[in-house]
């Protein structure tokens, strides 16, 4: 028996209808629009994450590695347990949630908030192991499953608009445009943002990576030809004395070992209730927003059954349980399932052979570490941008003539961006839904459990608010 039979045998290829040069063009086609994660998380959780004695750019590059790392594991277990075509990798949302609330606003250390992920991914292994997890996911309202995706869209939008300067704070309005005709980077950022739309209205395969990689080009570009200075290029590029300085290309940061295993510091001299809050804040943020990723992903693919829900949805719950666990490990925020897994899913990829491919692509990136020096952060928040206006999509699913649908799901989708919270969107909307329904008279449409949940998310509600987490 030859590889591809054995292939062919071990992911059932003829009872998912499909071949291994199928599978192999999803896997491409999967990790072509997804494979953008290892230029921006990086650059997302370095915000947050402060080495001593290492640069801003050694630091992107160590945590590059790591999203290679945690991705990889994460698509290995998806693809030869699981045996479905997703890929996974570091959360948009999840990845800015880290940063931007837990380390920079609630301050708490970035070692500390790698325990707290490490922690809540044990207790997603455990849950999962025993159906636990499946269970609760089953009782989020029909709603809030079909709205988390472009409330997620809407806050990873509003935060990549700001990364680049587009949309800039202000004290009257809270936010307003940037001054977009005095800022170069801003302008590169926005033709580059509009250049990756017309590439993914046109139907071009990883068009995000591309359209990146071309506004990066063009800052160059603009930048050789005196254009405009070196505020157009990465930062970590540009010495005290205003010349360029290529250290961190060529001598790329490739020991992650002060990133490897720091949760265990942050497990040491804590206060156990703030770590335990914080795990607890953790464990909601991860468990609805990695559900309703995955929900989302599936959504997309068809995956659905006729209630919204997934079938078996254990064993792809059980790959990022692992993979959060994983990249804990190694220096990255929750994995998860991408919702551009559904690129894959169209081209025809059904088995966890895709997903091998797409774990195979990410860990051949490696080589490619040193270059990411090269990519002002202008460029790699367009993913941002453009993954949240993509995933708007599942707005169409919601029946917005119900009232219990449409608070639900409208205060799932608001609430995010307005509250810089992934966890307070879900949570609003979950705790509206039993209310309407009882309010217009279908109170026998209720299920205790999502009461139950409902009262929870109230206790979390007052947590978070309460000034407990500093």
């Amino acid at each position: 028996m030859g590889a591809t039979d054995t292939l062919a045998e071990y992911f059932d290829f003829r009872a998912h209808d499909t071949d291994l040069r199928t599978e192999s063009v999803a896997g491409i086609t999967t990790f072509l629009a997804m494979s953008y994660i290892i230029l921006v998380n990086p650059f997302i959780l370095a915000d947050a994450i402060d080495i001593p004695g290492y640069g801003d750019i050694a630091t992107v590059q160590m945590i590059a590695i790591g999203t290679i790392v945690a991705s990889a594991v994460a698509i290995f277990v998806m693809a030869f347990y699981a045996n479905r075509p997703f890929g996974l990798a570091p959360g948009m949302g999840l990845n800015a949630f880290f940063a931007y609330t837990v380390v920079l606003g609630m301050g708490i250390p970035w070692e500390t908030a790698l325990a707290a992920v490490f922690v809540e991914g044990i207790i997603f292994i455990v849950i999962t192991a025993i159906g636990a997890r499946e269970y609760v996911i089953r009782l989020f309202p029909e709603p809030v499953k079909f709205a988390v995706g472009a409330g997620i869209g809407i806050f990873l939008l509003f935060i990549g608009l700001q990364e680049m300067s587009i949309v800039v704070a202000d004290p009257e309005t809270a936010v307003a445009l940037g001054g977009l005709a005095t800022n170069p980077a801003a302008l590169l950022g926005l033709f580059g943002l509009l250049l990756t739309f017309v590439l993914w209205a046109r139907g071009t395969k990883g068009s995000i990576i591309v359209g990146i990689v071309a506004t990066t080009g063009l800052g160059w570009v603009v930048y050789l030809t005196g254009l405009a200075g070196t505020t157009v290029l990465p930062e970590a590029l540009v010495g005290e004395d205003g010349g360029l300085t290529f250290a961190v290309v060529t001598s790329p940061q490739y020991d992650i070992s002060p990133l490897l295993f720091a949760f265990v510091d942050g497990l040491q001299d804590v206060d156990p209730l703030t770590f335990t809050l914080v795990v607890f804040t953790f464990f909601f943020v991860d468990f609805f927003d990695t559900a309703g990723t995955l929900i989302g992903v599936s959504q997309f693919g068809g995956f659905l059954d006729e209630d919204g829900d997934l079938p078996d949805m254990d064993q792809p719950l059980m790959a990022d349980a692992i993979g959060t666990t994983v990249g804990a490990m190694v220096g990255t925020s929750t994995v998860t399932t991408f919702i551009e897994s559904s690129t894959g899913v169209e081209e025809g990829g059904r088995t966890g052979m895709t997903a091998f491919v797409v774990g195979l692509l990410f860990l051949a990136t490696l080589v490619l570490i040193p270059l990411i020096a090269l990519i002002p952060a202008y460029a790699s928040f367009i993913a941002l941008v453009v993954v949240g206006i993509i995933m708007l999509e599942g707005v169409l699913d919601v029946e917005w003539q119900d009232p219990a649908w449409a608070v639900s799901a409208g205060l799932t989708i608001t609430i995010m961006p307005l509250t810089y919270s992934i966890a307070n969107g879900l949570a609003a909307g979950i705790i509206v839904y039993p209310i309407i329904k009882a309010a217009t008279g279908e109170f026998e449409d209720v299920r205790l459990g999502q009461w139950l949940m409902a009262l929870a998310l109230v206790g979390y509600f007052y947590v978070y608010t309460s000034g407990m987490l500093g």
